[in-house]
């Protein structure tokens, strides 16, 4: 499978777009006025305690507190002096208002919810996370060569003085990793950890200690493994970058970072554009004429498949039957390319066949299994319906690029024109009740005024006869359709 990365740098926002095969797959997105606060370190300061959620508010600076749980709090083990993480219980043993804390957002701020944080502190380095809080040395999942992870874990292990404090996880990255580069790395990240204990010392409340690297360089040390054939970067500035991290941590994949320097934008070259726009709509189509639905909410998303177009050439249950396969590989990617997270409901067309239900499942974790994001999928509900979770750490791509309706206010649909005339004429006779008035005005968008001038012309002049008042009707290009103003005169 070919893969390959894709970097644009514009002024105060950079875009990284992941590539299979010529279709775009994901999309990270990082502004200045808004950048991912994941993994940042601060000095906080508890400003309120709430023992009945086992939890309390953290100001670490931001426009909004923080969240910080009991079980996201680390406190000496008073027999051993080693450090575990507490039970999700008394929260006023752990902190108490005012207190000054070292904490580590692990998810950004999402709609109206302020960041979530820990004290269970990690720091990332190309084939490791250290600890400080933590023991031991623990293996990535997705290595699954039983050998290979036997032989990391006694690297690293043998690298740990007795009695220090501070574990380690080795992760997918470091699949084959030589133990001169992983020695290079713990050196690394002992370093980097007593730089940001310094700072913690001298930090005051509410200030920021450790800030996690760019998007563009993070990329590298996170995303980058031997399966991606290219990287291409548009901005010189961040090619440097990129290239100076690489050939201090990964030599090896240097070479394959390029810098594009064509005359079509590079995201345009490539079709990643397109694909952007194409990912906030609503309905996504099929290649077989099926498609889906997919419904963003702040509680889950929903996502519903539909044969559509498609009539297949067998019969019924083959229909739905293909349609359903087809839907589990567009939902993967579409999960991933919006960066949807959270609980996540999919409504797969009924299916009676037992033997069908299961291939269809096996076939969405298949293609799931390629997303870097921690996900869980259930069995089908007796509704019929799927029920999974996926991880959520950052912002979706709408919530990112997009805000709420001006005129539905979020809602996705607006009144029709005729729905807004019965209101005008309930707030005629509302006016014609409480105020004394020689004639009035109805201000309103153009399609609300034609609706009154032809079809609903009978109605008005009934009213106008009932109040003993003249109505005069003026178009306002500014108002949209559900928008109107009654005016006394």
């Amino acid at each position: 499978m070919k893969e390959e990365i894709l970097v644009n740098v514009a002024s105060g926002e950079t875009r990284v777009a992941i590539v299979e095969n010529g279709v775009l797959q994901e999309v990270l997105m990082e502004r200045a006025s808004r950048s991912g606060l994941v993994s940042n370190i601060y000095r906080g300061k508890v400003s309120r305690v709430l023992p009945g959620m086992q939890a309390a508010f953290i100001d670490v600076g931001l426009e909004r507190t923080a969240f910080l749980h009991a079980s996201d709090i680390v406190k000496p083990d008073l027999d051993d002096n080693s450090i575990e993480i507490s039970e999700p219980n008394n929260i006023r043993e752990l902190v108490r208002d005012g207190d000054s804390i070292l904490v580590q957002v692990v998810k950004d701020p999402l709609g109206t919810k302020g960041a979530r944080l820990t004290t269970f502190i990690t720091i990332p380095s190309r084939y490791l996370v250290y600890m400080p809080n933590g023991n031991g040395v623990g293996v990535s999942t997705r290595i699954d060569d039983e050998v290979e992870r036997q032989r990391l874990r006694d690297t690293v292990s043998q690298f740990i003085e007795p009695d220090t404090k501070g574990g380690y996880i080795v992760r997918t990255a470091a699949e084959g990793a030589q133990f001169e580069a992983l020695r290079a790395d713990m050196l690394f990240l002992s370093k980097l950890w007593r730089i940001i204990e310094e700072r913690g010392r001298r930090a005051g409340s509410a200030e920021l200690v450790f800030q996690d690297l760019p998007l563009h360089e993070r990329i590298l040390r996170d995303l980058l493994n031997s399966e991606f054939e290219r990287i291409r970067v548009d901005s010189d500035e961040a090619y440097q970058d990129m290239r100076n991290f690489a050939e201090t941590f990964i030599p090896e994949l240097a070479p394959i970072i390029e810098h594009y320097s064509g005359d079509r934008p590079l995201f345009d070259f490539h079709n990643v554009e397109e694909e952007i726009q194409k990912a906030l709509n609503r309905k996504v189509g099929l290649k077989s004429g099926g498609y889906l639905i997919i419904d963003q909410t702040e509680a889950m998303t929903t996502v519903d498949v539909n044969t559509g177009a498609y009539v297949g050439h067998r019969n019924l249950e083959d229909t739905i039957f293909k349609t359903n396969l087809e839907a589990a590989q567009a939902i993967a990617r579409q999960l991933r390319l919006r960066n949807l997270g959270g609980i996540i409901i999919l409504d797969f067309i009924d299916m009676h066949d037992e033997e069908h239900r299961h291939q269809v499942l096996q076939a969405l974790e298949k293609y799931l299994a390629r997303d870097h994001v921690k996900f869980f999928v259930s069995e089908v509900t007796q509704l019929g319906l799927v029920e999974m979770t996926r991880k959520r750490t950052r912002e979706s791509l709408e919530h990112i690029t997009c805000e709420s309706c001006s005129v539905c206010n979020g809602r996705g649909y607006v009144k029709t024109a005729e729905t807004v005339v019965y209101e005008i004429f309930r707030e005629i006779m509302r006016q014609n009740r409480q105020f004394e008035f020689q004639k009035m005005m109805i201000l309103a968008g153009q399609e609300v005024i034609d609706l009154l001038l032809d079809e609903e012309s009978s109605s008005l002049a009934e009213l106008e006869i009932n109040t003993g008042k003249p109505i005069r009707l003026q178009s306002e290009s500014s108002y949209h359709v559900e928008q109107f103003d009654v005016v006394l005169m």
